[in-house]
């Protein structure tokens, strides 16, 4: 008898309006519509949560993507923008004896994508013995001819792949796609895991969901050991923050304590592959390669690369790095490729694949490819399906589908003749799995990626991974570029499974390592942040005086006003709008410097930039000249200072917070030397000394260190000379020549550096001059002499 309880019926309830469709497989119900064991704490726990609940669970999980600043970047056209990262909040749950079958299948097609790849590289066997026609190599622009015959310095070709699954309408699972080139991914289906354990932070614990933290510590310590006896960095290279997967290398590099590097910090000296560090060139020994094989040489490989290392495949001949993957990789990735794989597992391993392909076939010639063209919609059951969408008809093609039963035996027939191959399993529609629509949970079709890494005892596999969704119950829409989103996958065990953190439970001596070297082009982002952010500062500062004034004098000329409103329009900053477009450009150029070191920056700070960014825009929505534009303006000014505050307070004192204190100390002198060479001008109008001193945010420590009125002298004094004051230009040289002295020596000499020499004789002339000897021509000159410390900061450091 059927169990008619309250508890039964609250049970059902989320699944009142979910109807798979007909003929396709669905990971929450059988196909006798009954639900998957795996399933039924996840419903149980939605059935016990009102709409209202289940929303803010959801709310949850957006706000820690938010916070974390996880996006993808959106691609129209020429242009893009980046977008909220798209979590479907719903995971895509797996119990492990079925994910233990998957992974077996993976780890064996791991191994041998990595016996097909050293071939093609070395001895082209499978070619000649017939297994894979020569033309599908040859005519792939993914293989690479100056890689031939390299032998890796690991001793493998491949380490990290990721592979597209689906589930057939028989409930079994097909390979869509290989991921050979640069896979992704790996990182966001961690920050997937991130959010979606915020969502169900009551179910999680208890739901015996496996971990991914040693997924990710053992291919760690696998790098590591990659490093050989010259321990030289390791780094993952990216082709830089405008890639739509910028988050996810930077996110990884964090994680993992790798540096993350772009082409133009490698330089290949004497068949080594060095980094430019701020200590000088660093050898590397592990490069993770997050971009396209063609671009990372622009000497023997694409030399129209504008993100390339010249002389890169160099370094790997000699055997001085292990690269991951091996240059050559993206041939894999040819779906043409897929239709000789079983074979090829037949001839080199002795068995077939464990994991079957989607159909494919193979179009050789001009003639096939106008024969499938012309017939393609005639063969097919609906859409053709191959792992991008839509696909191209070329001579590398393997298409995929579920055919016609009047089509299959001539097309089996005339690929035969033509020497085309049809082979694998011939019923590829997408699986579909629930997503919360509109309160309800509704099936939408799903593939998987899942991830493999080569560790000190062979192959792992991620358990887990992330599943594309799409809006609709369409298999084209799957990508995010089309409005498609993205889920995690949980790996759901029987039993209890134990908790796991990436620094594992390692046994011996406690150990504090050092940080590890900065590379010249971090250092220069971070220095250019610390000048960028003080000098919004101080022109917010300046903005914000002219706009008191105004409001307090009105169209009444006042000397010192227009004083203030040339000081500010010779700078650059239109005064006809509230928010000069100018400064917000400067929120750019600073925003730019951090998202280029988003490894080195903590979410914190840069959730704390972001809303710097977001403030000062909205300045420039509705708001009147005069006293709402001065308090707009201090509002802002207090989150400028909440961002030094958090800089100051959590940031590890390394040399890259070294650099940022340094141009922000810079930058300060050379704004405040500016400031008083024009406001502390003999012969300035009257209210120009209390300017001064309210721009450069000393007007309380004036009145209690001085008991005289204010003059030309005391206000040099304080904004000049007085060490104590942390807004005086000596107090900048002070910490300068203090920070300096902590960076890294690139000489063995004892003689001071050029930087050294500048900031001690500026610093020298500061502690014994006095105020009428520094007239408006001699700050002037002190700013002068801090852009030439500026200049030769960055030569040394960053050249």
């Amino acid at each position: 008898m059927a169990e008619t309880s309250p508890a039964a019926n609250a049970r059902s309830k989320p699944l009142e309006s979910y109807q798979p469709h007909e003929g396709v497989a669905d990971e929450l119900l059988r196909p006798d519509g009954s639900l998957r064991p795996v399933w039924q704490p996840l419903i149980d726990h939605l059935a016990a949560r009102s709409p209202a609940q289940i929303a803010q669970d959801f709310a949850r999980g957006d706000l820690y993507l938010q916070d974390a600043g996880v996006y993808y970047r959106h691609y129209t056209g020429d242009d893009s923008t980046v977008r909220d990262w798209p979590l479907s909040h719903i995971p895509v749950l797996i119990a492990e004896s079925e994910w233990k079958d998957l992974a077996e299948g993976i780890t064996q097609r791991a191994e041998l994508m990595e016996m097909v790849m050293a071939d093609l590289y070395g001895p082209a066997d499978l070619v000649k013995r017939g297994l894979l026609p020569p033309q599908l190599i040859a005519r792939n622009k993914e293989w690479l001819r100056p890689i031939v015959g390299t032998k890796p310095r690991s001793g493998n070709f491949l380490h990290v792949l990721a592979f597209e699954i689906g589930r057939s309408p028989d409930g079994s699972w097909l390979v869509l796609g290989d991921r050979a080139q640069a896979p992704s991914g790996s990182g966001f289906a961690l920050e997937n895991r991130m959010a979606t354990l915020r969502v169900f932070n009551d179910l999680y614990p208890d739901a015996n969901v496996h971990r991914l933290a040693g997924f990710f510590r053992t291919f760690r310590d696998r790098l590591t050991q990659l490093r050989g006896p010259e321990r030289g960095q390791v780094a993952i290279l990216t082709p830089g923050q405008n890639t739509d997967t910028y988050f996810e290398h930077a996110y990884i590099a964090r994680y993992l304590g790798f540096l993350l590097l772009e082409s133009e910090d490698l330089v290949a000296v004497d068949g080594k592959l060095m980094v430019r560090t701020i200590s000088g060139l660093e050898p590397v020994s592990v490069l993770w390669r997050r971009l396209d094989s063609r671009f990372a040489d622009p000497l023997e490989l694409d030399e129209s690369s504008a993100i390339g290392t010249p002389g890169m495949v160099s370094t790997l001949r000699s055997g001085a790095v292990t690269m991951l993957n091996c240059l050559g990789s993206g041939v894999l990735e040819a779906r043409a490729l897929m239709a000789f794989l079983p074979r090829i597992s037949e001839a080199l391993l002795s068995e077939p694949l464990k994991l079957p392909n989607i159909a494919t076939w193979w179009c050789g010639h001009e003639a096939e490819r106008a024969y499938v063209a012309e017939n393609l919609e005639r063969m097919m059951i609906g859409p053709a399906l191959s792992t991008d969408l839509p696909f191209d008809i070329d001579s590398n093609t393997a298409l995929g589908g579920r055919f016609r039963d009047n089509a299959k035996a001539p097309v089996r027939e005339w690929l035969e003749k033509s020497g085309g191959s049809l082979v694998g399993q011939e019923a590829v529609t997408l699986s579909t799995t629930p997503a919360m629509i509109d309160g309800q949970l509704k099936p939408r079709p799903m593939v998987v990626r899942v991830f493999a890494v080569r560790t000190s005892e062979g192959w792992t596999v991620m358990p887990g991974g992330y599943a594309r969704i799409g809006p609709s119950n369409d298999p084209t829409a799957l990508a995010m570029q089309n409005g498609g989103s993205v889920a995690d996958v949980w790996v759901v065990s029987d039993e209890e499974v134990e908790s796991d953190t990436l620094s594992g439970q390692a046994e011996g001596p406690f150990i504090r390592r050092m940080p590890g070297r900065l590379p010249s082009r971090a250092a220069d982002n971070l220095f250019w942040l610390g000048r960028y952010v003080e000098r919004a500062d101080f022109v917010a500062r300046c903005l914000r005086a002219y706009h008191l004034r105004l409001e307090d004098h009105g169209v009444t000329p006042v000397p010192v006003f227009g004083k203030l409103r040339g000081f500010i329009e010779g700078r650059g900053y239109s005064l006809n709008e509230p928010m000069p477009e100018r400064f917000l450009q400067l929120m750019d150029r600073a925003r730019g410097c951090a998202s280029k070191v988003r490894d080195r920056f903590s979410d914190d700070g840069w959730y704390a930039l972001d809303e710097l960014d977001r403030a000062a825009r909205d300045l420039s929505n509705g708001l009147q000249p005069g006293d709402q534009t001065g308090r707009a303006l201090s509002a802002l000014l207090r989150r400028l200072a909440g961002f030094a505050g958090l800089v100051n307070d959590n940031m590890f004192r390394f040399s890259g917070w070294r650099f940022m204190t340094m141009g922000r100390a810079l930058e300060r002198g050379v704004q405040i030397s500016d400031l008083l060479a024009e406001f502390a001008a003999r012969g300035a109008p009257p209210g120009s000394f209390d300017a001064a001193l309210e721009i450069g945010d000393s007007v309380m420590t004036h009145r209690r260190r001085y008991s005289v009125q204010t003059n030309r002298n005391t206000v040099v004094d304080l904004l000049a000379l007085d060490p104590e004051n942390p807004r005086s230009v000596i107090y900048q040289a002070g910490v300068l020549r203090a920070q300096q002295a902590e960076l890294p020596r690139r000489s063995r000499s004892t003689q001071l550096s050029q930087v050294e020499r500048q900031i001690l004789n500026m610093h020298t002339e500061l502690s014994v001059g006095t105020p009428e000897h520094f007239d408006s021509a001699k700050l002037a000159m002190i700013g002068d002499d801090l852009q030439a410390i500026s200049d030769s900061i960055q030569a040394e450091y960053m050249g």
